[in-house]
């Protein structure tokens, strides 16, 4: 939160003569890398700055890569979050967009080569394709790498 800044906004939409004179629509930007997250579907400021939070996790997830993920992976958080081969984490808590960085990181790594970077991060094939498709974005950016990549698709 140190590096973002906060917006608030009055956005249109269903909450009736409130929601349009009370600026309860969160924006916030991560300053370093420009990337948002935004929120305006609550008529409650503090429930839109949380999912604007949570959006703004994901987005950085799916649009920022940190180099070192690769050569750490598996993560104490991964392993923590994938024991005996099986990832146990819900899109709805906090875990779940660093475990996508992480994963996607790894991809990126292995030239989108799933078998690998699964067997890297002590995972099936086929729970981390699971795992990707709970982020339909994610799994769009892997399929994206595998055409560049003239892999097959993924189904």
């Amino acid at each position: 939160m140190k590096q973002c800044e906060l917006r608030t906004a009055r956005r249109r939409g269903p909450g009736g003569q409130h929601r349009n004179k009370t600026e309860s629509a969160v924006i916030l930007k991560h300053v370093p890398t420009g990337v948002e997250g935004q929120a305006a579907e609550r008529r409650s400021q503090p429930d839109n700055a949380r999912n604007a939070l949570k959006r703004l996790r994901m987005n950085l997830a799916l649009e920022v890569r940190d180099p070192s993920f690769p050569e750490c992976a598996p993560t104490e958080l991964w392993r923590k979050r994938c024991p005996n081969g099986r990832i146990a984490v819900n899109p709805e808590h906090a875990d779940f967009a660093p475990l996508i960085a992480e994963a996607l990181a790894v991809i990126l790594e292995h030239a989108g080569h799933l078998h690998g970077a699964a067997e890297q991060l002590g995972c099936t094939f086929s729970q981390l394709c699971k795992f990707l498709k709970e982020e339909p974005r994610a799994w769009l950016l892997v399929s994206h790498w595998r055409k560049e990549r003239e892999l097959p698709a993924l189904q």
